[in-house]
């Protein structure tokens, strides 16, 4: 090889990396910047350059961390002195052109630093919000405008800011907005799409609770009747006795026995196969156990009897561990206004009715969705068949609606469609294949048919709906099960001949 062509080489070797120098000069000068940048409503507390190299770590919240091992800029902000915002803006050659709007959980005050490293990571503008308080401050129920930022308000303002940065960052608007959330994220989402419909292309909702507040008097109520019935006291494993047996009653349904029943609605089991005797040798619950169990699985009624929810699927056990914070702050601070107020004063009926009245816009069941579907908008939403504290049939039941409200099931399915997590928690983990991409997932972002945020992009750019998801149970770093995740009312069946660990021996079934 001549030395002409070896000079060659290295010249353009040369050339390359000082345009790629000059290209980063360019865009650490472009972030720092958009601490000048005149946003409506938006004041930029900070923009600075993140190389990522070798790793970045976001400062450490109680939940949702990142690690991020690629450039970005990091903006933080305020929006009209009150809601936190941050937006990470990668370099422009890799930025794909999109926007993720990253949801918060619970009862948020912080930012999702988790769902914003994965989409930045993958070339996605990312941003998230405190939801206008933050996590500190224990008590922001007390405040009016605080509740409504965090019911409807904050998302989409920082949906807004982050378009506007976007735009004077790269020189170009964002061609598709995407938001993924799950639990109060998953609300956040289903807020997105009924009140503010523009703002989102693809919307990815898990677990969302569409009617948080009933589900939490249910919590109450649960918590209440328990401390009040201490002779059927439950431990952690006596509710563990309770979901095992359902599980293994019903766990064949879909032909194979795994630990995981893959239709809890269409379970039939008996309690009273727990019911101690005179001749059991552990493993089951006594009378007083029992009425509690019973009591618990049964629809929710307020003081005159009315029926409040449908009660639990087989299987569904309480919520282990503290119950949420958000729960007594709903009715203390934004029903009562009375950090003081006793819990045990607490009436179904007509507490679930004040709260309503003094903070309507926590509920998301807004089935009407038409303005949404109008612009080309798609939803997919997911929730854990087992999940102990977003109770499935709320999922089902606005599902159904969105049906109803929309033309139909046909015509539904042309922009909203349901996956149904067999064996999962809430938002994650359980016995059944629970990583699919959805809202805290470690999982990288990309493959469609594994990752439920790219079948949401393949969806709104290329038009093709998920016919299914294929989830994965990991342990250790390796992926020891795969499944199918079925477009609702499908799900999973078991072909008798292939590897049950695989999802290639399931198909796709009317859900019997």
């Amino acid at each position: 090889m001549g030395a002409r062509h070896i000079m060659g080489w290295v010249l353009a070797a040369g050339l390359w990396a000082l345009a790629a120098q000059g290209a980063q000069a360019q865009s650490v000068d472009r972030c720092a910047q958009l601490k000048s940048a005149s946003i409506s409503g938006l004041s930029v507390t900070s923009a600075e350059a993140v190389s990522g190299q070798p790793s970045w770590s976001a400062p450490r919240q109680p939940s949702y961390n990142g690690t991020v091992s690629a450039p970005f800029c990091r903006v933080q902000g305020m929006i009209e002195g009150r809601i936190g915002i941050e937006v990470w803006l990668p370099p422009a050659a890799r930025w794909n052109h999109r926007l993720l709007g990253a949801g918060v959980g619970g009862d948020a005050g912080v930012f999702n630093y988790t769902d914003m490293a994965r989409g930045v990571q993958a070339g996605y503008a990312a941003a998230s919000t405190d939801s206008g308080h933050k996590v500190s401050n224990l008590h922001w129920m007390l405040d009016p405008v605080a509740v409504e930022d965090y019911s409807q308000v904050a998302e989409h303002r920082m949906t807004e800011a982050a378009k506007s940065l976007v735009s004077v960052f790269y020189g170009q608007a964002v061609s598709h907005s995407y938001f993924l959330g799950c639990s109060g994220g998953g609300r956040q989402a289903l807020k997105e799409a009924q009140v503010y419909p523009d703002d989102y292309d693809g919307v990815v909702a898990g677990a969302g609770g569409p009617d948080m507040p009933t589900l939490s008097a249910r919590h109450m109520w649960e918590s209440l009747f328990q401390k009040s019935h201490p002779a059927g006291a439950m431990s952690d494993a006596d509710w563990a006795k309770v979901s095992a047996a359902a599980i293994e009653a019903c766990d064949d349904a879909d032909g194979v026995h795994d630990g995981v029943v893959e239709n809890p609605a269409a379970c039939r089991f008996d309690l009273s196969r727990l019911k101690c005797s005179t001749s059991s040798a552990g493993g089951c619950l006594s009378d007083d156990q029992l009425a509690v169990v019973r009591a618990i699985y049964s629809p929710l009624h307020d003081e005159n009897g009315r029926t409040m929810d449908r009660g639990l699927f087989p299987g569904v056990r309480t919520r282990p561990g503290p119950p949420s914070p958000l729960l007594r702050a709903m009715f203390a601070d934004g029903a009562y206004h009375d950090i003081n107020w006793d819990q045990h004063s607490f009436r179904v009926g007509a507490d679930l009715a004040l709260a309503n009245r003094l903070m309507p816009h926590l509920t998301t069941n807004n089935p009407d969705l038409k303005r949404f579907r109008a612009h080309g908008g798609k939803i997919i939403l997911y929730q854990g068949w087992m999940d102990p504290s977003v109770i499935a049939q709320q999922s089902l039941d606005y599902y159904s609606a969105v049906q109803r409200a929309n033309g139909g099931s046909k015509r539904t399915r042309q922009f909203a469609r349901l996956f149904m997590v067999p064996g999962m928690f809430h938002c994650r983990g359980g016995a059944g294949p629970d990583s699919f991409g959805g809202s805290g997932d470690p999982q990288p972002v990309g493959d469609p048919d594994r990752d439920i945020l790219s079948a949401a992009v393949r969806w709104v750019e290329e038009g093709h709906p998920p016919a299914r998801l294929i989830a994965a149970k990991f342990e250790k770093g390796e992926a020891v099960r795969t499944r199918p995740l079925c477009p609702y009312p499908q799900t999973a069946r078991f072909d008798g001949r292939g590897d049950p660990n695989k999802a290639s021996s399931f198909t796709c079934v009317a859900a019997r």
